[in-house]
């Protein structure tokens, strides 16, 4: 029994955010029914598409008649709605937002877009790595010299987009209680996606921050916040920031030179930057971990996806399920009393109509 125990949430099928936003909604207790397009494809092999796991399906044809009053039936008994099309796309088949509010007046109707409802860009394709690029945090990351690195797409896609959308539906819901009234979560990527970077605009405000790669305290420019390579070829990451950790690290590592006490003389990182490649090279990474792991040193390897599961801080928090064979994330964040879970594997397209139908009371002919 999550805490969005008894909270109904009509997805409209989709690709990124919008299934993501719909399963951490399914991990904290709602019940998330899927309308699948009639017909359409799955992008992944169905028991690993993990982002639809938790939430039941019904197949729909929304170009009929038959299956926008079904749709409108669910909708009419939701208390939020998922959708992740282009602008305009809703409203061209019948489903949009007025006339999903006239059909039930507190519903809280979430629309996922990379570029927004309106603007100039707002009818244009486009994916992660675009919208990030709009707003700065593209720019930021990568190395000196190099071409900007898309962090997957995870500062886009499921950072400010499914997150922001979220959130959003869950002010919108809470907002419904008060109000009895719904209304629309315009949640636009490049809106997150530049919520996202508040502290980095404001650290540049103040001077604090330099438009080039690398030249920076959190970019990988300073020597005691980046990644460094071992001796057997893995890596390691430190970020050592304040004082009195990177005096442990300096120790730990067994580093006396006293230039390194000049820890914030930036024409300096690269000086130590290469000292400190060469003294993380000289162990590998478990002799490593034996010095600076658990230490406020401020360490931690840097583990593939095979082996984060298995680390004995993630297996002692159940940080991964595994679920009728899939590793996965488990749901977060954690409740003392009403703790989230995994409600069911990801569904096959349709197969839960009957009983969708049933337990929603939605009475609407068959198609």
């Amino acid at each position: 029994m999550g805490p969005l125990s008894g909270i109904r949430i009509v997805e409209f099928a989709g690709i990124g955010p919008g299934p993501f936003a719909a399963m951490l909604l399914s991990d904290m207790g709602a019940d998330v029914v899927r309308i699948d397009r009639k017909g359409g494809n799955n992008t992944f092999a169905i028991d690993y598409d993990i982002l639809n796991r938790g939430r039941r399906s019904i197949e729909l044809d929304l170009k009929s008649d038959e299956g926008r009053a079904t749709a409108l039936a669910l909708v009419a008994r939701a208390d939020g709605l998922i959708e992740g099309f282009r602008p305009g796309v809703m409203e061209k088949i019948g489903l949009g937002p007025d006339t999903c509010l006239e059909r039930n007046p507190r519903l809280v109707y979430g629309r996922m877009t990379g570029w927004g409802q309106e603007g100039p860009l707002s009818g244009a394709a486009g994916h992660d790595i675009n919208y990030i690029a709009l707003t700065g945090v593209l720019s930021a990351i990568g190395v000196v010299d190099g071409a900007p690195v898309p962090p997957l797409n995870l500062v886009g896609d499921f950072g400010g987009g499914a997150l922001y959308l979220a959130f959003g539906l869950v002010c919108g819901l809470l907002e419904a209680k008060t109000s009895g009234r719904g209304q629309v979560v315009d949640a636009a990527i490049v809106d997150g996606a530049a919520s996202l970077m508040a502290m980095i605009y404001g650290l540049k405000a103040n001077g604090k921050w330099r438009d080039e790669r690398g030249g920076n305290f959190l970019d990988g420019g300073a020597h005691f916040y980046r990644c460094y390579r071992c001796a057997d070829g893995k890596w390691i990451s430190v970020g050592a920031i304040e004082p009195k950790f990177y005096a442990l690290l300096l120790e730990r590592a067994g580093i006396d030179d006293p230039a390194f006490t000049a820890q914030l003389d930036t024409d300096a990182w690269p000086d130590f930057a290469e000292k400190l490649d060469a003294v993380f090279a000289t162990k590998t990474r478990e002799e490593w971990c034996t010095l600076l792991e658990g230490t406020d040193a401020c360490f931690a390897p840097v583990l593939d996806m095979a082996e984060a599961p298995r680390h004995p801080h993630n297996a002692a928090r159940g940080t991964f399920v595994a679920r009728d064979g899939v590793v996965q994330p488990a749901p977060a964040p954690r409740f003392s009393r009403t703790p989230g879970r995994v409600q069911g594997p990801p569904p096959t397209p349709g197969a839960d109509r009957d009983a969708i139908l049933s337990d929603w009371g939605v009475t609407v002919p068959a198609e």
